[in-house]
Order: C-alpha cells, then sequence, then structure tokens
C-alpha cells in the first residue's frame, strides 16, 4: 500500500471519527464568544521584534495586523488550538494556554469565521491539521514538507478545499521599498539569502481571504 493511499485512508477515517454523533461539541461558549469548531484565532501583531518584523511586511488592512494564526476544535467540553507554535513546533492544545501567553504580552485574539459555503471543509481540514501534528516550527519560511509555520500549518489543512492560495512573499518595508532590516540580519544569522519572492502565507493574508467573517475579539482579563 503506497503512501498516498494510506494517508487518504488515515484522512477518511478521521473524518469518519470527527462527525460521529456526540463525538464532539462544536460549539461552545468561550469568554465572550460562542467558538465553534473550524473557526480560526488570530494573534495581534506587536510593533518590534519578529512580530513587528511579521506585520512590517504583510499588513493589508489597517484594523487587522497580525503576527500567528490556529484553527479552534470544539471537544468534550473544551476548546483546543491547533496551530505551529514557535516554542512547541506544530501542536493540539488547550485555547487558555494561547490566551494566557496573549494575555501576559498585552497581544489581541481575533477570532474568524468561514462562510457558510466553505464551511462543509471544516472536518476534513481537521482531519489534516492532526495529522501534520509532531511537526517542528519552519524557521526558514521557506516552505518544505518536514516543518511548518503558523500560517502554511492553516494553508495546508484546509488545501483540499482551495480555501487558501499561496502568494509570492516579500520581505520589503513598503515604506522603504528595500528589504526590512530585520529580516535581512535574520537570514543573514541563518545563512541564507533573503526568499523574495518565494511562495508562501502569512497571518494577514489569510485574515483577508473573502471566505472569512470576523466573529470578535476575545476579551482577555489584565
Amino acid at each position: 500500500m503506497n503512501n498516498l493511499l494510506c494517508r487518504s485512508i488515515i484522512l477518511l477515517f478521521l473524518s469518519f471519527v470527527f462527525l460521529l454523533p456526540g463525538r464532539a461539541q462544536q460549539t461552545l461558549a468561550y469568554q465572550n464568544l460562542m467558538l465553534q469548531t473550524g473557526d480560526l484565532i488570530f494573534v495581534g501583531a506587536k510593533t518590534d521584534q519578529l512580530s513587528g518584523a511579521i506585520n512590517r511586511v504583510t499588513q493589508r488592512e489597517e484594523n487587522a495586523s497580525f503576527d500567528h494564526v490556529g484553527i479552534l476544535e470544539v471537544s468534550d467540553e473544551t476548546v483546543f488550538v491547533l496551530h505551529a507554535s514557535p516554542k512547541k513546533g506544530t501542536v493540539r492544545e488547550p485555547l487558555d494556554s494561547l490566551v494566557s501567553d496573549s494575555a501576559e504580552k498585552g497581544k489581541q485574539l481575533a477570532v474568524y469565521r468561514l462562510s457558510e459555503e466553505t464551511r462543509h471543509c471544516i472536518p476534513e481540514a481537521i482531519a489534516t491539521a492532526k495529522s501534520l501534528l509532531g511537526k517542528p516550527y519552519n524557521w526558514s519560511y521557506v516552505l518544505n514538507d518536514t516543518s511548518l509555520y503558523c500560517s502554511d500549518f492553516v494553508e495546508r489543512a484546509f488545501r483540499a478545499a482551495s480555501l487558501f492560495h499561496l502568494e509570492p512573499m516579500t520581505f520589503k518595508n513598503p515604506l522603504t521599498g528595500k528589504t526590512d532590516l530585520y529580516w535581512a540580519e535574520f537570514y543573514q544569522k541563518l545563512g541564507m539569502e533573503v526568499p523574495e519572492g518565494k511562495p508562501g502565507c502569512n497571518p494577514n493574508g489569510l485574515a483577508a481571504s473573502p471566505n472569512l467573517k470576523k466573529l470578535g475579539d476575545l476579551v482577555l482579563a489584565p
């Protein structure tokens, strides 16, 4: 049995399990929002360090500036987030962990929901996301099959439905038209050229998708 067939059988099994009646409660009140399996959670960007560098070269909307994204899953009265974390790699963990970390850093958390027309793809996306767990974080942001970064993880999860699309990456500061100094030094330390123009994706690009609509911001305790 070849690898492609094995992978297809695993995804089909996970999708079936996900849809079993009573297997998972797909909607749950959390903080001030009613969260659903398949919602995407975006972490607000800061103005400095890696967070600021990501946002400077990718921000598309004045009121949306994000540096991280994950997929929510409601199961057994708990909300989990599936994401590619710089500290932990690709993991499924309670949303409380991300909320606590974001509150400590003073970061916004925004929840976006798929359009009704695209929600049918959620079970397969969750199954695919779970099949990607355990991979390390991709610090080069150059696409490969052995490591993942946050928006890459989400795009791959929904790839079968063509929900999001890869675009040429840019690391140029829009104010200067030149490679952002942070990124120039970042890739110099990695011993590689800045991957300008190579295919990729980013949280701000995903948030701007016409297939998503903002549900609201989580109210975090100070």
